[in-house]
């Protein structure tokens, strides 16, 4: 079975739309970094080098330091799928990413998109 296309697609051209959602809705650049950092241990270095290198969405999130323990708290629906029923291991964490920039976008503050 082929994988999904955004298991390839580079963290390089995913990024840029993920801030371009947020400061579409009055958000920063700065909460969409806090989002990712909090969801997948990276900080501003091994971030821009995630970006740098081109790493695909799967080798993102499998080199990610970590997966933060409260993902499991993200819940609903991204692209007609309920998140927290989506089977695949790796297309989880990547629509959880995409859940919390939607909710960035949404307006809800940090410490409810971050689960506090």
């Amino acid at each position: 079975m082929e994988k999904p296309r955004i298991f390839k697609m580079p963290i390089s051209r995913v990024y840029p739309l993920y801030i371009q959602k947020a400061e579409k809705k009055g958000r920063t650049k700065e909460e969409v970094n806090e989002i990712i950092f909090w969801l997948t241990g990276y900080d501003v270095h091994s971030l821009e080098k995630q970006i740098i290198n081109e790493a695909d969405m799967e080798t993102f999130f499998m080199q990610a330091p970590y997966i933060n323990p409260n993902a499991s708290l993200i819940k609903g629906v991204i692209c007609g799928y309920r998140v927290e029923e989506i089977e695949d291991e790796l297309m989880r964490k990547i629509r959880y990413l995409d859940k919390l920039i939607d909710e960035l976008a949404k307006g809800k503050t940090m410490e409810k998109i971050l689960r506090k």
